[in-house]
């Protein structure tokens, strides 16, 4: 017993060994289930996170359907599965102190991982290259909304304490941070739309903007609880340490890179380095207190993103940290609600959620008035207004930290919780109805090679993948020949997937001559087509672009480019490749679905190239024969018509044999639409009999099968052939061929033309703009 006048003991139990793994449920069994695996820690641990997934996964498979982000649904869990819900009672037996203490350090240690790497994502060069309108926007949705949330306290009656605490409250209501706002972007799928790219140059202003004050405060209250001392070593170490990170560590990281050989996967040793780099730094800044966080982003910041180490980082670990760990952070958020009701008769309470609508509506406002200041369409303005005034994780994680430190009471977060749920529900659900990136693509002006004037300029997208993609489509503009009376401007869009980087990036080589040296992968596409430009000059001009951007929205990247060029047609690469005995060699599904969205939302015609391995340059000596065949396919409709008109800007080509197979049904009754249709077929086909130079064949067919056989018996004479797509057109020509397609962005003809190994011949499937 404790001696009289002494200090109160504690007893404290502990079990040596502790109770970690369990010996098995099979066992527990056997001993006629006297073993409780519930009182071991694994075991429970397990239990725990199984039960955490199984909700949130139900929960998002429901409000998905209304557009709600996974976020919400993780949030929605950790309600459910706080005191406030189940009961305190009942959430002490279920989450002992052990089981809380363990999911809030995976939690804590997956935020900090996830802040870490959307440091190595972001390039803090950025903020010197954003546009004057993109940094205004950034810098006034910090300040005014921070200078509105601080001059409230001071209209009413407070006590200090009060005021102080208010203070502190500021900056997570006014700030906006970089990666929810670049979360937010991806689950809406505009990452690399004109939108998304002006909300992420405003929101790394902010974020920037937002740190710093986010330091100045945390300094200053470290001033007000302890003294002005320890604050100022404060300061003088976070300066140290970031001066060291981008003064020695940074170009110490670039000259190691320069040493690892283009297109070759870093060495895991050195990835293993610089993850015991991030342990390293996110214990050294834990003796900063608050700064800890601060710390592991800077980290972040000072690797070079992208390709190779940024990648390579970001491929090997962020699917377990946004898979797992992320979504244990989220959800014990939301676990440490003790109620559901806010009592505004708090005069403190009260006033703190005036701080927060004020600096949220300000904050919307200044960030609605430069839009509309610069002429952008008002729901677009709106959209973008919406997105910057989002809270997310970010915001949740200060709030969390500012609950556990006792800053403030459980009725201050249970309002900030709802605060960032309500945003972060409200503002997607809003964006997309107000924003849709293909709306600009609309088809008012015709945009296709048939509406081009003769002799006239022909605008093309040429899409680049792989270095296989670069040979077939010079090869094929050269069939195209151009010329002075068939002058052509290539558009050659090289396109990359964004990884290991935050922000996609969308580069003009003939604005920014020093991006070659600096963007190596784009190198040997702008040398081979600068070399193809040479041989017709005056007849040909290039442009070359890179887009580094996530596959599945690279499609906003092309026919944006198409609808900024006038182009009149876009040439895009198969999914699948062959190798020269016909065998393949390889698929991607990634490309055939972009394929498809091109087709859908395109702005002008489309073309996908299939190449088979003989699209050769048709170079031979001018005194003999010309040895490369081209065929044409045409049964009728826009998109063969369309076809048509591209043959005939290849006629004039002496090196080309090309041949029109014109297929007809035998018997037909014809309606009234279809009549009308045959007649500008036919107006169409008037040039091409009359053409001394286009060989005009017609079949007369009675269904899809003799079809076949026709075209099965003529394909080895041809090096290529041309065809439209003609989608959902239904003719005696095709009839029975429709159900065997593989792939339908190609046509039934096409799809029939790529699955023949005889001749191994080449494709070109064309589609015309669609207007409707």
């Amino acid at each position: 017993m404790a001696a009289e006048g002494t200090l109160n003991q504690t007893k404290i139990c502990l079990t040596l060994p502790p109770k970690i793994q369990s010996s098995g449920l099979w066992k527990g069994l056997a001993l006629g289930g006297k073993l409780d695996w519930f009182s071991f820690g694994l075991p429970r641990l397990e239990l725990f996170i199984a039960i955490i997934f199984v909700i949130t996964h139900f929960s998002h498979s429901i409000l998905k359907r209304s557009g709600l982000p996974m976020f919400i649904s993780q949030l929605i869990t950790g309600l459910l599965l706080s005191p406030a819900v189940i009961g305190k009672t009942t959430a002490d037996k279920m989450f002992t102190e052990e089981v809380v203490q363990v999911l809030t350090t995976l939690g804590s240690f997956g935020y900090a991982f996830f802040f870490f790497l959307i440091g190595v994502k972001t390039n803090p060069g950025m903020v010197t290259k954003v546009a004057k309108r993109a940094f205004f926007i950034g810098l006034l949705a910090v300040t005014i909304p921070l200078l509105s949330a601080i001059m409230i306290p001071h209209l009413f009656t407070l006590k200090d304490q009060d005021k102080i605490e208010l203070l502190f409250l500021s900056p997570p209501y006014a700030m906006t941070a970089f990666p929810v706002i670049y979360c937010l972007l991806s689950e809406l799928k505009i990452l690399n739309s004109e939108l998304g790219r002006i909300a992420l140059s405003s929101a790394i202003v902010s974020d920037l903007l937002g740190l710093f004050f986010a330091v100045s405060t945390t300094l200053l209250r470290v001033a007000l609880q302890k003294d002005i001392r320890t604050a100022m070593y404060d300061l003088v170490y976070v300066i140290a340490f970031i001066s060291f990170l981008f003064l020695v560590l940074r170009p110490g990281i670039k000259y190691v890179i320069t040493y690892i050989p283009e297109g070759q996967p870093v060495n895991q040793i050195f990835i293993s380095i610089i993850l015991l780099c991030f342990l390293m730094c996110l214990s050294l800044t834990r003796w900063f207190g608050d700064f800890f966080l601060l710390g592991v982003y800077v980290f972040g910041l000072a690797i070079p993103d992208g390709p190779p180490l940024g990648s390579d980082l970001v491929d090997k670990t962020e699917t377990m940290v946004k898979n797992l760990l992320l979504p244990i952070f989220v959800t014990t958020c939301g676990m440490r609600i003790e109620t559901l009701l806010i009592r505004f008769d708090d005069h403190f309470t009260s006033l703190n959620a005036l701080t927060a609508a004020v600096a949220l509506l300000v904050k919307f406002l200044v960030c609605l008035l430069p839009p509309l200041y610069c002429k952008m369409p008002n729901y677009d303005a709106v959209a973008l207004a919406l997105i910057m005034s989002c809270k997310g994780f970010v915001e949740m994680a200060i709030f969390s930290f500012l609950f556990d430190s006792k800053i403030i009471d459980e009725q201050t977060y249970c309002f900030m919780f709802y605060i960032v749920i309500y945003t972060a529900s409200v503002v997607p659900a809003m964006v997309k109805l107000l924003y849709d990136p293909s709306r600009k693509y609309a088809g008012y002006q015709n945009r296709s090679i048939m509406a081009a004037k003769p002799n006239t300029e022909l605008e093309i997208v040429a899409c680049i993948h792989v270095p296989d993609n670069v040979s077939a489509v010079i090869n094929l503009l050269d069939v195209a020949f151009p010329s002075q009376d068939n002058l052509m401007s290539v558009n050659v869009l090289h396109l990359v997937k964004l990884s290991g980087q935050a922000s996609p990036i969308f580069i003009s080589h003939q604005k920014k001559k020093k991006d070659l040296a600096n963007h190596s992968y784009s190198e040997n596409v702008i040398i081979s087509f600068t070399k193809f430009q040479g041989i017709y000059w005056g007849a040909l001009s290039v442009n070359t672009f890179t887009a580094v951007s996530p596959p599945n929205l690279m499609h906003d990247d092309i026919c944006t480019l198409a609808l900024d060029k006038l182009a009149s047609l876009i040439i895009l690469p198969f999914h699948r490749r062959w190798y020269i005995d016909g065998s393949i060699e390889s698929e991607d599904e990634i490309i055939r679905t972009l394929n498809s969205r091109v087709l859908e939302k395109s702005p002008c015609s489309v073309g996908i190239l299939i190449d088979r391995g003989n699209i050769r340059r048709p170079v031979v000596d001018p005194l003999s024969e010309p040895e490369y065949n081209v065929g044409v396919i045409f049964l009728g409709g826009p998109d063969d018509r369309e076809v048509l008109s591209f043959a005939k800007r290849i006629a004039p080509n002496t090196r080309v044999n090309l041949s029109v197979l014109h297929f007809t049904a035998e018997k037909s009754d014809d309606c009234d639409s279809e009549e009308w249709e045959k007649t500008i077929d036919n107006v169409s086909l008037r040039d091409i009999k009359t053409n001394g130079y286009i060989n005009y064949m017609q079949y007369a067919v009675k269904d899809g099968p003799e079809t076949t056989m026709i075209i099965r018996s003529v394909i080895s004479e041809y090096n290529l052939m041309i065809v439209g797509r003609r989608e959902n057109l239904d003719s005696k020509q095709t009839s029975g061929l429709k159900e065997w397609t593989e792939f339908p962005e190609l046509g039934v003809l096409g799809d029939l033309l790529v699955s023949m190994d005889v001749g191994r011949c080449s494709v070109l499937v064309v589609q015309q703009q669609q207007t409707s």
